[in-house]
């Protein structure tokens, strides 16, 4: 199966359900869209100062801007008080990835005018729905590279 990994927080609340989409500068490939794809949590460690940002901006008029389901905001809160709670380098789940989106396409969803989950601009081109979340229980530690890589269950 291939694997995306994914820095916390972002690969938990994907699993969470709370963030339908991943933001990349390249389309997902033609031959991984409608099929089922790993998520990875990477091993990077968490910024205290990312998660501010996204609490501060779903608790404003600008909770648009982040793509996020408001449910997220009570995580982001609990995980800024201990960021030690995210499972890092670990297969969290899997999820469908769909039909890759132009992101500036689906800003009406979120009444948006323009949309980004961090603060990488550069990195927001694309939009990668994923849907169909499976939560792997319990999750399984594995070591993880860029972009698409090959991963086997247990």
């Amino acid at each position: 199966m291939k694997a995306l990994t994914i820095w916390q927080p972002w690969a938990t609340l994907i699993m969470a359900g709370v963030k339908p989409y991943e933001f990349r500068v390249w389309p997902a490939p033609r031959a991984l869209r409608g099929t089922r794809i790993a998520i990875h949590a990477g091993a990077r460690p968490v910024r205290k100062a990312e998660l501010k940002d996204l609490i501060i901006r779903l608790r404003s008029s600008d909770a648009w801007s982040t793509a996020l389901k408001p449910e997220a905001l009570a995580m982001l809160e609990r995980w800024h008080s201990n960021p030690a709670a995210l499972p890092m380098a670990s297969i969290l789940g899997t999820a469908v990835l769909g039909e890759p989106k132009r992101a500036f396409d689906i800003v009406a969803e979120f009444g948006a005018t323009r949309l980004n989950d961090s603060d990488r601009d550069e990195h927001a081109n694309w939009a990668w729905p994923l849907t169909d979340i499976e939560p792997l229980q319990p999750i399984q530690p594995a070591k993880g590279l860029q972009g698409f890589w090959n991963w086997r269950p247990a």
